[in-house]
């Protein structure tokens, strides 16, 4: 039996004056300023994180995620770039882009697939978001679906 142990690393990251703490496995992906990610997190290749943006401990993004500035993604957080709907994991040419307006609040462990969230939104604890949002507002459940606008609350 062979074992292989690989260390994580933080290899080929672009952008400068963010702060990561370690343990962490980020590669071929951009912060932009002020960014923060917690430990235990995996950010993949492909991926872009807007100007004060809060990635907490325990998230993975996975490639092709655009985050917004001002964002916060809670503990746990997991999004999701392949459906996997012919019973296998597609090559990238099949993944599929997932992007996240600004000012949008991500709680902990909730599942994002490849969607598309506009500015202004929370997503609640443990809610799965399947398709896209296109209004301001609380997103709660499994499917997320909208409890409230928000309009006043992110002025």
């Amino acid at each position: 039996m062979t074992i292989k142990i690989l260390n994580s690393e933080i290899k080929n990251v672009k952008g400068d004056d963010y702060t990561i703490v370690q343990p962490c496995n980020l590669y071929d992906c951009f912060l932009s300023p002020k960014v923060f990610v917690g430990p235990f997190c995996e950010i993949q290749s492909c991926v872009w994180i807007g100007e004060k943006t809060r990635i907490q401990s325990h998230s993975f993004i996975c490639s092709f995620v655009k985050i917004g500035r001002e964002c916060f993604i809670g503990h746990g957080a997991m999004f999701v770039n392949d459906l996997m709907r012919h019973g296998k994991v597609d090559d990238h040419d099949h993944m599929k882009e997932t992007i996240l307006g600004n000012n949008v609040i991500v709680g902990t462990n909730a599942t994002i697939l490849p969607v598309s969230i506009c500015s202004n939104v929370i997503i609640g604890a443990g809610s799965v978001v399947t398709k896209n949002i296109t209004e301001p507002g609380t997103y709660v459940g499994n499917p997320a679906k909208i409890k409230n606008s928000n309009k006043e609350f992110m002025k």
